[in-house]
Order: structure tokens, then C-alpha cells, then sequence
């Protein structure tokens, strides 16, 4: 600053104005929330050097569809760790401040989060993420020459017309690899049927709720931002930027063209 403008920046004149920034951003954190139908929470992580070694922070994410179909940030929250607590903390505060009406939550299989989610949003369907499942199902596949296909019988089971239709498709895959893939045939039983969820839905909001590739790319923009610091001090500093900009893609949103329109058929 001083050799671009001619200003003597101080540090406590840089802490004032780290301060006066916490304020707005702790406002928009804790502002009142309302009707959402969807929810879709996801999280990621970042470097932050605690006690003279550096450690991965955890930073969680909540953003929803509104009743006018136009989409919002409505939480963040950084911490140590991913664990259940910290999931049960953030999504009690999200009720506290208002978050009612939720008729689906997409996520990916955190199991901290799931058992989160059983405490605060005891009832309310659940869809598990179809990107996050298409990728988890490589691990069962035991040979690279059957990954093509495999992939394109779990997208086709996925992006089934009805519950029905995709049901009937599973247990024709989970029989078509019993002896040649026997733990993925076990796997396709298990845990496709957490992504059927979505399936109840109108087919116009499917492709838009049936990942979380909506808070995806938020993680792409704040990872551009973040890249920069490489390391973050405290989770304190993390939590300011990682709000800022949370806060900006937010506006715009809400600002912006409605993400389900549901007067389309």
C-alpha cells in the first residue's frame, strides 16, 4: 500500500478494518433465514497452522433453493474437524435462525453429516449425491476394462424416469455382476438406493438437485481465492475470506434468474 498510494499502513489500522469486515460478515452469518424446500450441504478443507503445525480446517456449506426458486448461501462454518458435532452445531444454528420447510437434503455420504442430519432434520428425505456415487463406485470394480460399462449402467439406473424403473434396473445390474463383480453387485444394492430420493421430484428440478455440483463450483471459486494464501494463520482469517466471498456469490444469486422455475413443465 505505501509504495502504491504514498500511505503508511499500520497494523493496528489493518486489525481495525479486519474488525470492521468481521462485523458485517458476522451479520450476514447470523441473519434470519426462512422457507427453503432444498438444502444442499457440502464440505471442504484448508490448510491452518495450529500450535506450530499446519492442519487441515474443515470448512462446511449450506446453500439452499427458496420458495421462488432462486438460490442462496445460507451458512459457513470452519473448524478442526468434520466430525458429527460440528455438523449437528451447524445445522442446529441453520433451525435457529429461522431455515423451516425443507423437503430434501443432497449431500455426499459424510458419515459425520449423516449422523447429523438424523438429529436435526429427523424425517426430512435425504438424497445422496449422484457425481459423489458414480465416483465412490470405481473403488468396487475389479478390472479397469469393466469401468465403462459399469459407469453407464449405475448413470442409467440414476437417471431412471420413476422409483420403479430404476429399481428394476438395479436389480438387473446387481445380477448381471454377482459373479463377475461381487462386491460392486453388493455395493449397487446398498448404496444406489440412496439416490432415488430424487427421483420423487418433478423431472424438471432433477438435474439440478440431484448432485451438489451447485456448491461444487462455489468450492472452485473459493479454492482461487484461497490458493493464494496457501496458509491460513487461525481458522478466524479462513472463515472472514471464505465468507466474503460466500457472501458475494450469494447477493448474486439472489439477484440473479431464478434456479427452478416451477411453473415449467
Amino acid at each position: 500500500m505505501e509504495r502504491l498510494c504514498g500511505l503508511d499502513v499500520t497494523s493496528s489500522e489493518v486489525s481495525r478494518c479486519a474488525s470492521l469486515l468481521d462485523e458485517e460478515l458476522e451479520k450476514w452469518r447470523a441473519r434470519p433465514l426462512g422457507h427453503c424446500p432444498y438444502l444442499v450441504l457440502d464440505a471442504r478443507y484448508e490448510n491452518v497452522r495450529i500450535d506450530g503445525t499446519v492442519r487441515s480446517c474443515a470448512v462446511l456449506i449450506a446453500a439452499g433453493v427458496r420458495e421462488d426458486g432462486k438460490r442462496s448461501v445460507l451458512g459457513v462454518s470452519c473448524s478442526m474437524s468434520e466430525a458429527e458435532v460440528h455438523w449437528r452445531d451447524f445445522l442446529s444454528d441453520l433451525k435457529k435462525r429461522g431455515l423451516h420447510g425443507v423437503e430434501m437434503i443432497t449431500s455426499d455420504d459424510h458419515e459425520g453429516l449423516k449422523a447429523a442430519l438424523k438429529a436435526t432434520f429427523h424425517g426430512v428425505a435425504w438424497n445422496r449425491c449422484h457425481f459423489h456415487l458414480q465416483q465412490n463406485a470405481a473403488a468396487y470394480v475389479p478390472k479397469a476394462a469393466m469401468r465403462a460399462k459399469a459407469t453407464e449402467d449405475i448413470r442409467t439406473i440414476l437417471t431412471a424416469p420413476s422409483r420403479e424403473e430404476a429399481e428394476r434396473l438395479l436389480d438387473l445390474a446387481a445380477k448381471k455382476y454377482a459373479k463377475s463383480a461381487p462386491r460392486l453387485s453388493v455395493w449397487i444394492q446398498s448404496a444406489l438406493p440412496e439416490g432415488f430420493t430424487v427421483l420423487g421430484l418433478p423431472r424438471r428440478y432433477r438435474q439440478r438437485l440431484r448432485t451438489t455440483n451447485m456448491l461444487e463450483r462455489v468450492n472452485k471459486e473459493i479454492k482461487r481465492r484461497t490458493r493464494v494464501a496457501t496458509l491460513f494463520p487461525n481458522e478466524k482469517s479462513l472463515l472472514r475470506l471464505v465468507s466474503a466471498i460466500l457472501m458475494e456469490i450469494s447477493e448474486d444469486w439472489e439477484t440473479g434468474k431464478a434456479y427452478l422455475k416451477p411453473e415449467e413443465n
